[in-house]
């Protein structure tokens, strides 16, 4: 089988897992026996256009003529039996999907966010969930709010790009919805629910866990939506040294704040932005992760590393850290599932600190069952099945 991975890669000051989930994908494919051919940009190309390139950038995301050109090519030349689509922007656009339509190829997507509807992707504005432009044919309400980028007219653009092309994401002919939320998400947009699959990200094998370590650990974007002042708050309420450490690891906004929270509590540490085997330190370092998210946060890779490292996770009960932990499954959660305020997180801490052991072992076969790269790229291979000619 061979398989075109179109995939619009965020400027590394992004907060985004997809880059590292999309790697880890083509290669888990190739060594699944898969021809994979990436069509990939990346947002830092950016910087190097020209100045036509850079007006010309304005409106890609509507249309993307040379992406279109590019990938016509491609597909020409070789054939592909899917095209298997991550981001578009800005510098595809979801004029691929149509592209790919009119050389015979079936597309599949994975959804990552709700762009489709939000401007931003997060549905979170102003420090809450907001669903202003849902179910609307234009999403003025985020224009008017600069929610892309924080800029109106970038904002004025995306929101054209998503009146033009609702029909043309409706025309997917395989949906990839990463939890159970994601798919409910879909089917409110419109997506009938035969043509879409719930398959989640998977994480590598990190092999055998190590023995449960002390406190807990936060690692991801310092950033409201992410919910590190209800944390800080929830943190507080307790004595110094009384839950064991507090590590957070990330940058972001509301850095100045950790950075302030640090030096006033002695069980709090923050490391700052962090290398890739250095978060795996700190996360192994502890004995759960932490995600205390005001949004409904679709499937942060960080927590697959975690269960798959048998450290267990207090997740809110938003978006889709519910199924993340198997939350509702008989002695299945890998974890706590709170509300996501001050109060819950603050009884979450209590009742993680005195039961993070005992849940190591239910983490790691959570991870084992649900999200270890076998598992995921052999559904990943029946969904391409379901919309090629391949048998």
């Amino acid at each position: 089988m061979k398989v075109v991975i179109a995939h619009n890669r965020y400027v590394s000051a992004q907060p985004s897992g997809e880059n590292t989930v999309v790697d880890a994908e083509i290669g888990q494919l190739r060594g699944a026996g898969l021809t994979v051919l990436p069509f990939l940009r990346s947002s830092d190309e950016i910087a190097d256009l020209s100045t036509v390139g850079k007006l010309a950038l304005a409106v890609s995301p509507i249309y993307a003529a040379r992406a279109q050109k590019e990938l016509s090519a491609l597909l020409r030349a070789e054939r592909p039996d899917v095209l298997h689509v991550h981001n578009v922007y800005p510098f595809l656009s979801p004029a691929v999907v149509n592209t790919a339509h009119r050389h015979g190829v079936p597309v599949v997507q994975t959804i990552h966010n709700v762009r489709h509807e939000c401007l931003n992707g997060l549905f979170f504005r102003d420090g809450r969930i907001c669903h202003d432009c849902a179910g609307k044919r234009f999403d003025l309400p985020g224009v008017v709010h600069g929610c892309y980028r924080g800029s109106r007219a970038q904002s004025a653009i995306m929101a054209t790009s998503l009146a033009v092309h609702k029909g043309t994401w409706r025309s997917v002919d395989r949906f990839v919805a990463l939890t159970p939320w994601m798919a409910d998400y879909l089917v409110r947009f419109g997506v009938a629910p035969e043509r879409i699959v719930v398959k989640p990200n998977s994480s590598p094998d990190p092999g055998p866990p190590t023995p449960t370590g002390d406190g807990f650990v936060y690692v991801g974007r310092l950033s409201s939506e992410k919910g590190i002042e209800q944390l800080l708050e929830a943190w507080n309420r307790y004595p110094v040294g009384s839950l064991g450490g507090l590590t957070l690891v990330g940058d972001g906004p509301l850095r100045a704040m950790v950075e302030q929270a640090a030096t006033l509590r002695a069980d709090i540490n923050y490391l700052g932005r962090q290398p890739r085997e250095h978060v795996d330190a700190a996360v192994r370092a502890a004995s759960a992760l932490l995600l205390p998210s005001m949004w409904d946060d679709i499937l942060p890779t960080v927590a697959i590393e975690a269960l798959a490292n048998a450290r267990p996770v207090l997740a809110t009960n938003l978006g889709g850290m519910p199924f993340l932990l198997g939350h509702g499954e008989p002695g299945q959660t890998a974890g706590w599932v709170v509300e996501p305020s001050v109060d819950g997180l603050a009884a979450g801490l209590r009742q993680a600190s005195e039961e993070a052991q005992s849940l190591s072992g239910v983490a790691r076969a959570r991870y084992e069952s649900t999200f270890a790269p076998e598992v995921v790229t052999g559904q990943l291979i029946e969904i391409y099945k379901g919309v090629s000619r391949v048998p």
